[in-house]
């Protein structure tokens, strides 16, 4: 039996039923044990593989994501720039020869 078959027949076959030694709520509880282990296992390869080879079709979900915030950065500056030029000068901002002094 392969460990991949031993691994998904966990979860379908309680091997501690029947047990002469264990009560059927002793076989119960070292089952789920058993199924928590193997989930455990399962997380562990899939941590091991993504951090020696980044999933690529997370990458690329990533690469789309960066440049749609790069869009709403930029969009967001672009409003912002837009109220306040919108905003009147504040009086005597600009005097007779056109510079930008504030007069007091």
């Amino acid at each position: 039996m392969s460990t991949q078959t031993a691994a998904t027949d966990i979860f379908t076959i309680n091997p501690y039923d029947g047990h002469p030694s264990l009560t059927p709520l002793e076989a119960e509880v070292l089952w789920e044990y058993a199924k928590l282990a193997q989930h455990v296992k399962s997380l562990s390869q899939k941590t091991k593989t993504l951090h020696e080879e980044p999933d690529q079709t997370m990458l690329v979900r990533l690469r789309v994501l960066e440049k749609k915030m790069g869009l709403v950065l930029t969009l967001f500056k672009a409003s912002v720039w837009g109220v306040i030029n919108e905003q009147p000068a504040p009086e005597g901002y600009y005097n007779d020869s056109n510079e930008t002094t504030i007069q007091h």
